[in-house]
């Protein structure tokens, strides 16, 4: 089951860790160790277990655990001094502690679920951005979910509000506007599947859910 927390997303099925939509790097071990946590959360699990669940056959010291909890922080932008999502247990263990929501996946075969449900994007030739719910802003400055380098979009250019089946896009008091379908955004605009969003010169295409491959397809 996907769990989502913070900016993040883990996705099991897809053995994928996203932060502001997109794929971050992570060791198989240190992307086991962030499963381990966050199905057992809030519980803390002893170094012990953690250390015969993820080195079965093997005697590592507690300093390979050390370092494989150091990869998921960096992945998960966390710290060890003001953690948001790992916790460490004083001569115990460690903690997933954050506030990890679950999401339910379509009733049916999983495999066959991620080939549908491929969650609200933004797609276009400059780049795929998965949509999270809540707010995403979008615009040049490194924070925005959706980045886009380009001179012609604000640093926050405009903010996507993902509510459940729900979309809504507004305009942030760009420089160069926001455009749904060719219309100006002054007010919050629903979103529907297919949709076009111009910011500033760059154009995207809105997916909700389903048919991406076919999107994606007219840009190869």
């Amino acid at each position: 089951m996907r769990v989502l927390f913070g900016d993040c997303e883990f996705d099991p099925g897809r053995r994928l860790v996203l932060r502001h939509g997109r794929a971050i790097p992570l060791s198989p071990r240190a992307f086991e160790l962030l499963a381990i946590l966050l199905d057992r959360r809030p519980e803390a699990v002893s170094k012990t277990e953690l250390l015969e669940q993820l080195w079965p056959d093997s005697f590592v010291s507690d300093a390979s655990l050390h370092n494989l909890v150091a990869e998921v922080r960096a992945a998960l932008n966390d710290e060890s001094r003001s953690p948001r999502y790992i916790r460490t247990v004083t001569k115990f263990g460690y903690a997933f502690h954050g506030d990890a929501r679950p999401v339910e996946e379509p009733a049916g075969n999983t495999a066959a679920a991620h080939a549908i449900h491929t969650g609200p994007r933004l797609v276009s030739p400059r780049g795929d951005w998965h949509l999270s719910e809540g707010p995403n802003l979008v615009g040049r400055d490194p924070d925005c979910v959706v980045r886009v380098d380009s001179p012609t979009v604000s640093r926050h250019h405009a903010r996507i509000v993902v509510m459940g089946a729900e979309v809504t896009v507004e305009d942030l008091q760009s420089k160069n506007g926001t455009f749904v379908n060719g219309h100006p955004v002054r007010d919050p605009v629903r979103l529907d599947d297919g949709g076009e969003i111009r910011v500033g010169s760059v154009t995207m295409t809105f997916r909700n859910r389903e048919g991406l491959d076919s999107t994606l397809s007219q840009y190869r």
